[in-house]
């Protein structure tokens, strides 16, 4: 027997239901994100370029801001809609032979912004960390702020609010004759370490990231890079931060390190050794994007014309 379907005689046009399955995708370099089609909110994580390690008794680079929804409000989107997405770059270490003022060394440059469209998302770029003979040679401001030089006493720079933590402060304290420790800088999770006289990894360590979990493993971005020395009087070096923080130089020209790709740590600083030596550079940032899955619902309804004529001449029409 005909059944009715919305005034029209005929066969009933049954309830579907199409599943989009869950996504995460993670963003190493600048790309576009397009949102599956029934994407109607998303969670992130954006992490900005890590800053660069200053030289010369340098203070570490702050890490890049961290920031993320994951566990709570969600961000609002289209469905099927390309999103710019930006991954900012690691701040270069500071030079060898910079302005006066400064022993001939150099600040490193700040890390870059990391951008994500949907939303208007931006984590702001690590500070970079102070450099040489100044107490003018503090850390800068950034997503966590880098940590200042440590010859002569210096502030380590502040962070941006919500994304991250400032640097150490140096100390300018001798570790006997002409040798200082540069800060720590700022991480994720905790500020940079202040500079000591005390020969010891703790000295102007970087400060530590934070985890998140977006990707579905347990991740550590955005730590700080460790503060620099000189190469005397010291048998260890500053510690990079966990999440990506760059160890500083102590022990000698091949010391030291950058901060890690994609975490947005900071870099470690450049020391004294006779000579100033270039700081290392700040790690890339990242983005990860997740969508939650969708079941997309179309309800039963009326057939429309060519559905009733194509059923009409198969005969499926009863």
């Amino acid at each position: 027997m005909a059944s009715i379907n919305g005034g029209i005689i005929g066969k009933v046009n049954a309830t579907s239901e199409t599943t989009t399955s869950a996504t995460t995708t993670s963003f190493t370099s600048s790309g576009t994100l397009t949102t599956q089609s029934g994407t109607t909110e998303l969670e992130y994580l954006v992490i900005a370029g890590g800053g660069g390690g200053g030289s010369r008794f340098g203070g570490g680079g702050g890490a890049g801001g961290f920031l993320t929804n994951l566990g709570g409000t969600k961000t609002s989107v289209s469905g099927g809609t390309d999103y710019a997405v930006t991954v900012g770059a690691g701040g270069a270490g500071g030079v060898a032979t910079g302005s006066d003022g400064t022993g001939g060394a150099g600040f490193g440059t700040k890390g870059s912004n990391s951008v994500l469209a949907a939303g208007s998302i931006t984590s702001t770029g690590g500070g970079s960390g102070g450099a040489g003979d100044s107490e003018s040679m503090s850390g800068v401001t950034g997503g966590s702020g880098g940590g200042g030089a440590g010859r002569f006493a210096t502030t380590g720079g502040a962070a941006v609010s919500g994304q991250g933590s400032a640097g150490g402060n140096g100390s300018g304290q001798s570790m006997g004759g002409d040798v200082f420790r540069g800060a720590g800088g700022g991480g994720a999770g905790a500020n940079g370490s202040n500079s000591t006289a005390n020969d010891n990894t703790a000295n102007g360590a970087g400060g530590a990231g934070l985890a998140n979990t977006i990707t579905g493993s347990s991740v550590v971005y955005a730590g700080g890079g460790g503060g620099a020395g000189g190469a005397s009087n010291q048998s260890t070096n500053s510690a990079g931060g966990s999440g990506g923080g760059g160890a500083g130089m102590c022990t000698g020209t091949g010391a030291g390190a950058n901060g890690s790709a994609n975490t947005g740590g900071g870099g470690g600083a450049g020391m004294y050794n006779g000579s100033n030596i270039v700081g290392k550079s700040g790690g890339s940032g990242v983005v990860v994007v997740k969508e939650a899955g969708v079941a997309t619902t179309v309800a039963s309804g009326m057939w429309n014309l060519q559905a009733v004529y194509n059923n009409r001449v198969a005969d499926t029409w009863a």
